[in-house]
């Protein structure tokens, strides 16, 4: 068997990984239509977007942006916004394919994001909140030392406050290039959410599509309520790597939300266009 390098490995990995996803929007001026990842139906981009970034046809959820989250979820223009500019560093001056300190670069400047998490404070209906809405668009989501930090900050806040909290988690993981600074963060978060139990503040997790790895190990599965999107993908290892070691085929819609929900890690399957009006009912629940 030819031995490949570790670059060569990634490379391949790489081009494996955009040919996955390599289309969602139809080649089409504008980019007026859309094309449904599980169904392929084409899909307005306009009806999209109105109706939460759901496929009409199959339910779909499409991958939302934490800035479009924060619109649907908060009442307008109550979001502040902490610790907008902490940035990660390269501590181990990482390279696999590329050097680490580049692809920050890179992902900051093509995702607008300083990390992949952003932290703040706002209100539901008039009810205040502390919230944490991941972003997968930077590098995968991925958990390293600056979104272990932020989410830290954060219910140090709701602490202070006696306010609760609210994580939107999408990750890919801990990130490989900070090493043992990011598994750091899985003991540091669980941490912080002990005392924000201890204090009597609830906490509610809300798990999209997909959340693995680090995060559904730590914060992302923590919730007082656990509340997962349709069919998105919450596990630690992914089904095609525990087939290879188990060397078994796993039944239908394994490591799926309503799996899940089946089997008693999430309590709640919710659709994104109900979500809000689900909040509201779980944050009066509380607050009685």
């Amino acid at each position: 068997m030819a031995k490949i390098s570790i670059h060569e490995w990634f490379s391949k990995r790489k081009k494996e990984k955009e040919s996955d996803y390599k289309i969602e929007r139809l080649d089409v001026p504008g980019n007026l239509w859309v094309k449904c990842y599980k169904c392929n139906a084409a899909i307005f981009s306009k009806d999209l977007k109105e109706n939460y970034k759901i496929c009409p046809k199959c339910g779909y959820h499409f991958k939302l942006s934490a800035k479009e989250r924060i619109e649907m979820t908060l009442d307008e223009n109550s979001f502040k916004e902490f610790d907008q500019y902490i940035r990660s560093k390269d501590f181990l001056d990482f390279t696999d394919s590329k050097p680490y300190a580049k692809r920050l670069t890179e992902a900051i400047a093509k995702s607008g994001l300083n990390d992949a998490v952003i932290t703040g404070e706002g209100t539901i209906e008039k009810m205040p909140v502390k919230m944490g809405i991941m972003d997968f668009s930077f590098m995968g989501g991925s958990m390293g030392s600056v979104v272990g930090e932020k989410i830290t900050r954060m219910i140090e806040h709701a602490v202070e406050s006696k306010q609760p909290v609210i994580i939107f988690s999408t990750s890919g993981g801990a990130r490989m290039q900070e090493g043992i600074m990011s598994l750091m963060q899985m003991a540091k978060t669980s941490e912080a959410l002990g005392r924000l139990r201890l204090n009597g503040i609830p906490y509610i997790s809300i798990i999209t599509d997909p959340t693995t790895g680090g995060t559904s190990a730590s914060y992302a599965m923590l919730g007082d309520i656990n509340i997962a999107e349709p069919g998105a993908l919450i596990c630690f290892a992914g089904p095609r790597v525990i087939e290879q070691t188990i060397r078994q085929k796993l039944p239908p819609g394994f490591q799926r939300s309503e799996y899940l929900k089946d089997h008693g890690m999430v309590d709640i399957v919710c659709s994104r266009n109900e979500l809000k009006a689900t909040l509201v009912k779980l944050l009066k629940f509380f607050s009685n």
